[in-house]
C-alpha cells in the first residue's frame, strides 16, 4: 500500500515471496505441560475408552463424579420418572377395575377418588413421598393395588437414600477441606546445615487440625531406559526432611519442609542454569491427612516446574510471640530473601568442599564491619568532667 502511495519505492518493498525458503526458522519452545496444577487437578484427558460399561457399574461413584447441574438433572429426573411411571400403574388399575366410569365400575374402588391420570399422579406423589393429603386411599377390593402400594414404598425409599447420599458426599467431598491447605508459589533452593536444600512452606488456614499429615515429593520428567524405552513420564520418590524427623508433620503453624539434595536425589545434578521454563523437569509435592472435625481423609496436591524454584533464597519468618501466643503473619508466607550460595550443582559442592569456604570468607567482613560502625558510634559517652 505505501508502495502504491508512492511513498516507499517498490525495490525496498519486502514481501514474502522474497524470502528465501531454504533460510531455517526458529520457533520458541513451549513450557512444558503441567501433569499437576498449582490448584491440585491432574492434567491428564483421558481418550479412547471403549469399555464404557464399567463405569456403570459403579453408578454411585459415577453420580458423584458428575458435575452438579448433571447431577441435579438426575436427581429431578429420577423422581419424576418413579412417580409418571407409578402414576401409569395406579390409572390402569383403576381403568381395569373400572373405577375411572362414574356409574359403571364396581361399589368399592381398588382406590378412591381417582377419575383420571392428574388425580393418579397426585396419588403416586401421596404415597411416595407420604403426604397423605387424606382425600384417596387404598382399599380391601384389590390385592393388586396393595402390593404396587408396597413395591412403590420401596421403590421411593432406594432413589431416596442413593441421591441423598449422592448429595451429601458431593457437599462433603475430601478436596473442599484441601482449599485452606496452602503451598507456597515458588520453592527455593539454598544453604542449610552446609548442604544444598530444595525447600517450600506449607501452611493450614483452618483452625481445625490434618491428623496424621504426611508429605510426600516426586519428581516427574521425561526419561529413556538404557534399552531406549522412552518413559514420558517417570516418577521417582525423594525423602523430605522436616524438623519431627519423618514424612509425618504436625501442622499447627506453616512449616518449612526441605529435602536434602544428596547423591541419592535426582536434583543432585541441578545446576542454577537450569532452572528455565524449557527444562523438562516437575516437582510434585502431596500433603495428605484425616480431617478432624469430619474424619475424611484430605489431599492437597501442588506442583512446581524449573522455572518457579528460586536459586539462592529462603523464606522469610512469619511466625513471631506476641502477648503469650504465636502469630502467623499470613502476608508474607511466599515472601523470600536472598542469600549466599554456591552456583553449582550439589555434586560439584560435595567434590570441592571449598566452595563453602569462599561464602564464609564474604561473609566474615560484612559482619566485622557491623561491628566495628557500632563502636564506632556508642549511644552514650562519658566525659572526665563528670566524673570529677
Amino acid at each position: 500500500m505505501l508502495s502504491r502511495k508512492g511513498i516507499i519505492p517498490e525495490e525496498y518493498v519486502l514481501t514474502r515471496l522474497a524470502e528465501d525458503p531454504a533460510e531455517p526458522r526458529y520457533r520458541a519452545r513451549e513450557r512444558k505441560a503441567r501433569f499437576v496444577s498449582k490448584n491440585g487437578n491432574c492434567n491428564v484427558a483421558h481418550k479412547n475408552i471403549r469399555e464404557q460399561g464399567r463405569f456403570l457399574q459403579d453408578v454411585f461413584t459415577t453420580l458423584v463424579d458428575l458435575k452438579w447441574p448433571y447431577t441435579l438433572l438426575i436427581f429431578t429426573m429420577s423422581f419424576l420418572c418413579s412417580w409418571l411411571l407409578f402414576a401409569m400403574v395406579w390409572w390402569l388399575i383403576a381403568f381395569a377395575h373400572g373405577d375411572l366410569a362414574p356409574g359403571e365400575g364396581a361399589a368399592v374402588p381398588c382406590v378412591t377418588s381417582i377419575h383420571s391420570f392428574s388425580s393418579a399422579f397426585l396419588f403416586s406423589i401421596e404415597v411416595q413421598v407420604t403426604i397423605g393429603f387424606g382425600g384417596r386411599m387404598v382399599t380391601e377390593e384389590c390385592p393388586l393395588a396393595i402390593l404396587i402400594l408396597i413395591v412403590q414404598n420401596i421403590v421411593g425409599l432406594m432413589i431416596n437414600a442413593i441421591m441423598l447420599g449422592c448429595i451429601f458426599m458431593k457437599t462433603a467431598q475430601a478436596h473442599r477441606r484441601a482449599e485452606t491447605l496452602i503451598f507456597s508459589k515458588h520453592a527455593v533452593i539454598a544453604l542449610r546445615h552446609g548442604r544444598l536444600c530444595f525447600m517450600l512452606r506449607v501452611g493450614d488456614l483452618r483452625k481445625s487440625m490434618i491428623i496424621s499429615a504426611t508429605i510426600h515429593m516426586q519428581v516427574v520428567r521425561k526419561t529413556t531406559s538404557p534399552e531406549g524405552e522412552v518413559v514420558p513420564l517417570h516418577q521417582v520418590d525423594i525423602p523430605m526432611e522436616n524438623g519431627v524427623g519423618g514424612n509425618s508433620i504436625f501442622l499447627v503453624a506453616p512449616l518449612i519442609i526441605y529435602h536434602v539434595i544428596d547423591a541419592n536425589s535426582p536434583l543432585y545434578d541441578l545446576a542454577p542454569c537450569d532452572l528455565h521454563h524449557h527444562q523438562d523437569l516437575e516437582i510434585i509435592v502431596i500433603l495428605e491427612g484425616v480431617v478432624e472435625t469430619t474424619g475424611i481423609t484430605t489431599q492437597a496436591r501442588t506442583s512446581y516446574l524449573a522455572d518457579e524454584i528460586l536459586w539462592g533464597q529462603r523464606f522469610v519468618p512469619i511466625v513471631a510471640e506476641e502477648d503469650g501466643r504465636y502469630s502467623v503473619d499470613y502476608s508474607k508466607f511466599g515472601n523470600t530473601i536472598k542469600v549466599p550460595t554456591p552456583l553449582c550443582t550439589a555434586r560439584q559442592l560435595e567434590e570441592d568442599p571449598s566452595l563453602l569456604d569462599v561464602l564464609t570468607l564474604v561473609r566474615g567482613p560484612l559482619r566485622k564491619r557491623t561491628v566495628a560502625v557500632a563502636k564506632a558510634k556508642p549511644k552514650f559517652s562519658i566525659s572526665p568532667d563528670s566524673l570529677s
